[in-house]
């Protein structure tokens, strides 16, 4: 049974720390590229609430990036929420959140993703319905083992302290949910992804996902300040447009982010700036055997233990 909670109150403290979340990850993003500020923009929600949109692009390290903030508030929750949850079909929601896209220019710099989110549902003359979801994953196209291994230290050193098999659990459901079948391939090399999350109380819930928003940044920062200034070549280049093709792909086809905003009547340019800003799909291409493109598919994006050793 879902503890019962002071609606507003709970509301008020996700908020806040969404706020405060949102403006951490754009302050890092203009310390790692040094040449470009966020521009931002405020949007209201037909049915009330609204967000705060942060957008950067053409920076020098930073091609492209989202730091988005959303307080969506609606009288019936759509399909993408309530497809495996009919006891909330006609529940008047809320629903708050941080989504991060990160598209870096140089290929050895992988792109990032980041959302945490809450949702909360009522109905009259019933106690309020309440979620945590969210996670962080990793999109490489010229893997390095070290970056792979310190993004999941920091993923279960985020999860370590509310359960000994949150990671793995988590990790598994990230390998589960960034795949696109019809591909038969990983977006990428994961991270954790959880849903529907209200074990134990409100306070252990909301503060597994503060452990995970504030673990990005120690995940991804260190990256990007590793890699940023690393010699590419335009072959490898033409190599990271062709790979953003899938990132495509899975956002349009599988994400239940992009599906839940669109159905809500979020803002679509807020939606969809998530998506990287110069893609290339080529035909029947594949990658010359043993380069340094084939080893992504060989060793990277096969779903492993990266904590083995």
């Amino acid at each position: 049974m879902i503890e019962k909670i002071e609606v507003n109150s709970a509301v008020r403290a996700v908020k806040e720390y969404l706020h405060h979340l949102q403006n951490r990850i754009c302050a890092m993003v203009e310390i790692e590229d040094g040449h470009i500020q966020f521009i931002e923009e405020a949007w209201s929600h037909n049915a009330g609430g609204g967000g705060l949109t942060r957008s950067f692009a053409d920076g020098k390290i930073i091609e492209k990036a989202g730091v988005n903030f959303s307080h969506v508030k609606g009288f019936q929750l759509p399909p993408a929420a309530t497809k495996k949850r009919p006891d909330l079909v006609n529940c008047q929601f809320q629903a708050l959140g941080v989504s991060v896209v990160i598209h870096p220019l140089n290929p050895n710099v992988p792109t990032s993703h980041l959302n945490v989110r809450f949702i909360i549902a009522e109905k009259p003359d019933q106690g309020p319905i309440w979620w945590f979801g969210g996670g962080f994953d990793l999109t490489p196209y010229y893997g390095f083992e070290e970056d792979c291994i310190h993004w999941h230290k920091i993923a279960k050193a985020a999860c370590d302290p509310f359960g000994e098999d949150y990671y793995p659990r988590y990790k598994k459901s990230c390998d589960e949910y960034f795949y696109l079948p019809h591909r038969q391939e990983a977006r990428g090399v994961g991270g954790i992804f959880f849903d529907d999350m209200n074990e134990k109380s409100f306070e252990h819930a909301f503060a597994f996902m503060r452990s995970v928003g504030d673990s990005y940044l120690e995940a991804y920062q260190p990256i990007i300040a590793k890699r940023k200034n690393t010699p590419f070549t335009e072959q490898q280049r033409d190599f990271q447009c062709y790979r953003r093709g899938r990132y495509v792909e899975f956002n349009l086809l599988y994400d239940r982010g992009t599906l839940f905003g669109l159905q809500s009547g979020g803002r679509t340019e807020s939606i969809l700036m998530s998506l990287p800003p110069h893609t290339c799909w080529k035909y029947n291409w594949q990658p010359e055997i043993n380069s340094e493109e084939a080893k992504l598919y060989t060793h990277f994006l096969p779903a492993k233990n990266w904590l083995a050793n």
